[in-house]
């Protein structure tokens, strides 16, 4: 695996749809999370554990529409180059992280998909749309969906909360360009 480094001139940073994407994906599964864990206080069945659930789904299933779209996009715009290319071992670790980032933002939707089709609650989408049930009506399919959403919520805090400190390593400590590719103020300068 090589990195590559960024000729004079040419951008170092994620173009404005990739970080876009980024931005957005962030704010609405950090939005989801709160929300799901809200609402997981809130008294099963009434006001306004219903509703917040309903928001959540339709976050979730928001972001299960738009991971295809930005992995796609992101295959045709690539990565950018960087002015210092980090270690092979930084470069492999920060690609095992986004990696991991992919596939719980691929799990966690459709983990919760399963428990709710599964287990005959509504597929909401911001009171638009209800989502086809795909999976039978099954306690067992449920209770399994829950399960797996619940432990892959965990892992996405626990992954995001990485990710948040290696960024904080890059922008404090080590005092590089990490961050700048996918800040929007500091990209816009660069």
């Amino acid at each position: 695996m090589r990195t590559t480094m960024a000729r004079a001139g040419e951008p170092y940073h994620y173009d404005r749809t990739q970080r876009g994407f980024h931005w957005l994906m962030a704010a609405l599964i950090l939005v989801a999370l709160g929300i799901g864990i809200y609402a997981a206080w809130q008294v099963p069945g009434t006001s306004p554990r219903r509703e917040l659930l309903d928001l959540h789904k339709s976050i979730g299933l928001t972001v299960l529409l738009l991971l295809p779209l930005r992995l796609v996009y992101r295959l045709i715009a690539g990565e950018p180059a960087y002015r210092a290319p980090p270690s092979r071992s930084a470069h492999l670790a920060a690609k095992a992280a986004h990696a991991s980032l992919y596939a719980l933002m691929l799990l966690l939707p459709v983990s919760g998909y399963v428990y709710s089709a599964a287990g005959g609650y509504g597929l909401p989408w911001f009171g638009v749309l209800s989502f086809p049930r795909l999976v039978p009506v099954d306690k067992a399919l449920s209770l399994a969906g829950y399960a797996a959403h619940y432990w892959i919520a965990w892992g996405v805090g626990i992954v995001l909360g990485i990710h948040v400190l290696a960024v904080a390593w890059h922008a404090w400590i080590r005092r590089d360009e990490v961050m700048g590719r996918m800040w929007p103020r500091r990209a816009a300068r660069g």
